[in-house]
């Protein structure tokens, strides 16, 4: 599975009607209304690299409303588990 962090300027006064467009399309797990420079935070799960151009500069990019993306592909998760069990490591409890 590859995720994806993208990143959305919006127009403002539509951010709830575009944050829905773009949470109804294929690949599109959870979007997030967030404050700073970026309106929006997408995150994107697919099976292969190429289904990344479908559904981001496919559909994300021609949400009326979007005007600019930037998007980060993951390359490793970190759970809170995860996190955990790495700083325990070498103590003796």
């Amino acid at each position: 599975m590859i995720t994806a962090i993208v990143l959305i300027k919006t127009s403002v006064d539509q951010i709830p009607e575009i944050a829905e467009t773009i949470a109804a399309i294929d690949g599109v797990t959870e979007v997030y209304s967030v404050t700073g420079t970026y309106d929006l935070v997408a995150l994107v799960r697919v099976r292969a690299h190429d289904d990344l151009a479908d559904v981001i500069p496919g559909q994300v990019n021609k949400v009326p409303g979007v005007q600019q993306t930037e998007t980060h592909v993951a390359f490793r998760s970190y759970s809170k588990h995860d996190l955990d069990a790495a700083f325990a490591l070498g103590l003796d409890e």
